[in-house]
């Protein structure tokens, strides 16, 4: 074992970050930089000697470099056995289910998500816990605090783990095991979902287009649509994952997965899209000629999830992030179950997953999931509805009026302003938050201000309180409009802006989302000086 020594922390008076750490690729090749960060993870990890570490992630440039750090670093620090997915492969939904499979007390998951990748972008590294699901607040504020003292980093003299050949080395004395990182999640999928039912679909005539991305799904869908559920070849697009996804921005919305969506509405399109990011954990869902909002697909798939065998007992309760539309709060009322509304954030869920409280939980940011993993998992978003149209036989657009003629329709959009200077990103939300206690009673043309708060959770399971969580205006009739300032990119702030309408059932069901919310854009800028704070005339994205 070798002791390595850290001049100064290059962490001291900063936070790597509640949900891990996404810095700049040129960030994370300074000396001692990763180094640090992982060995702090392991600093705080009790009970680790002679356990089991899964390591993986996106494929993203700089992956394979500290995929072979972590794994020296792990034999130094005593771990019992090492995981790696084949090509440092690993989506976070596989690693989760690795994780748990295997008994493994945590991983490494290295991924900055929806990210872009390459020598110019952008680099993560997080630890998830033996669940696997992503490490609680105090677990983070422990590896967080470990950064700001730590003097040393240990590991082993080695040479680099052959990641492309499946089969079992030694690493010092510690056994590392290249493994296959897709057939074990794909097995699990077939568990979950009708695939007899999906595969006389598609011997009907039934067909799909799936972008990856060029990112760590590829080999994922591949697997399990083409060879599996028999779409023809090519079905899957964008399917090798490349170290800079190819250019492509790797966040499947509207804006980055444009060619799928300008496919779907037009004369060629298939019967159903679908498109997941960087690392495998958010779905875009597009018919032919109807986008699904994910708020409205976690509320259609609550409502369908029943057709497939490993929801057919029903669900025990679901659960929505704050800023996701209450379209499932509908669902779940009709089913006679519990919705829990929580902070942003998978690990809130992950507490009612682990207390069985809920089945299928989601956000709004295109990201789904269930009790079968306990992150969210954007091919089995996919195979759910795949399953659901099977059985149903019908297309998206007649799933989506016939959800909206029974629950009503909740028009929604998310505006993002990405990369704002931090100090006006901070100015905005405090005067907002100081005119919170008169905005009540207020009336903006036609929309009656009925209260307003900074959202504030009271967890169910472990009694934690959680504030500031996001600024809710609320108005009369269901409609909302919601802020707050988001820690996902690498650069400024990113200010999410939700904005929500709901049409009851007979109502106006069948017209254009920016037309529906247009008083509620208006009375944002009124309320919140958007333009003037952050100096942009419009959202850099719109969802």
């Amino acid at each position: 074992m070798t002791t390595k020594t850290i001049p100064s922390s290059p962490f001291a008076g900063q936070q790597p970050g509640t949900s891990g750490l996404r810095k700049k690729v040129r960030v994370f090749q300074q000396p001692n930089y990763s180094e640090n960060f992982i060995q702090s993870i392991f600093d705080v990890i009790d009970d680790k000697a002679g356990t089991t570490l899964v390591i993986g992630g996106d494929g993203r440039f700089h992956n394979r470099i500290v995929i072979q750090q972590a794994i020296r670093m792990a034999a130094a620090n005593g771990f019992g056995r090492v995981l790696v997915g084949r090509g440092g492969i690993l989506s976070t939904p596989a690693a989760s289910h690795m994780i748990r499979k295997r008994g493994a007390i945590g991983g490494l998951i290295l991924s900055a998500s929806h990210n872009p990748g390459g020598p110019d972008e952008d680099f993560g590294i997080k630890y998830n816990i033996s669940n696997g699901g992503p490490a609680p607040e105090k677990i983070t504020e422990a590896i967080y605090a470990r950064t700001q003292t730590i003097e040393r980093w240990l590991t082993v003299e080695a040479g680099d783990v052959d990641l492309d050949t499946l089969g079992g080395i030694e690493v010092g004395t510690m056994p590392v095991e290249v493994i296959d990182p897709v057939a074990d999640y794909a097995d699990l999928m077939e568990t979950l979902f009708d695939f007899d039912a999906i595969r006389s679909h598609v011997a009907g005539g039934f067909t799909m287009a799936f972008d990856a991305m060029n990112a760590v799904t590829g080999p994922y869908a591949t697997e399990i649509f083409e060879r599996r559920l028999g779409f023809a070849p090519g079905t899957v697009r964008n399917g090798i994952p490349l170290e800079d996804f190819g250019h492509h921005h790797p966040d499947p919305n509207l804006v980055h997965a444009r060619a799928l969506y300008e496919l779907m509405m037009g004369p060629e399109a298939p019967d159903f899209g679908a498109a997941s990011d960087g690392d495998g954990d958010r779905n875009l869902i597009i018919g032919r000629g109807r986008f699904v909002t994910p708020s409205d697909s976690l509320a259609m798939l609550a409502a369908g999830a029943h057709l497939a065998k490993g929801y057919a007992t029903g669900l025990k309760g679901v659960a929505r992030s704050m800023p996701t539309s209450a379209a499932v709060d509908r669902v779940a009322a009709a089913l006679g179950i519990p919705c829990f509304e929580t902070p942003t954030g998978w690990k809130f869920f992950g507490n009612l997953l682990e207390a069985g409280k809920a089945t299928i939980c989601g956000e709004e940011s295109c990201g789904t999931g269930s009790d079968h993993i306990r992150e969210k998992d954007g091919l089995w978003a996919v195979l759910l509805w795949l399953n659901i149209l099977a059985v149903r036989k019908l297309s998206v657009d007649a799933l989506a009026r016939a959800h909206w003629a029974q629950f009503g329709r909740n028009y929604y959009a998310r505006h993002d302003y990405e990369g704002i200077e931090r100090a006006r990103a901070d100015a905005l939300i405090a005067e907002l938050e100081a005119a919170i206690p008169a905005l009540a009673g207020r009336r903006i043309g036609s929309l009656l201000i009925t209260g307003a708060d900074n959202f504030t959770y009271a967890d169910p399971v472990d009694g934690s309180i959680s504030r500031r969580q996001g600024i809710r205006i609320l108005f009369e009739g269901g409609s909302r409009v919601v802020l707050r300032l988001s820690g996902t990119g690498t650069q400024g702030a990113t200010l999410r802006v939700y904005l929500e309408r709901y049409e009851p059932a007979g109502g106006e069901l069948d017209c254009e989302t920016p037309a529906m919310l247009g008083e509620l854009i208006a009375a944002a800028e009124t309320l919140v000086r958007i333009s003037y704070h952050t100096g942009r005339s419009a959202p850099d994205v719109v969802t």
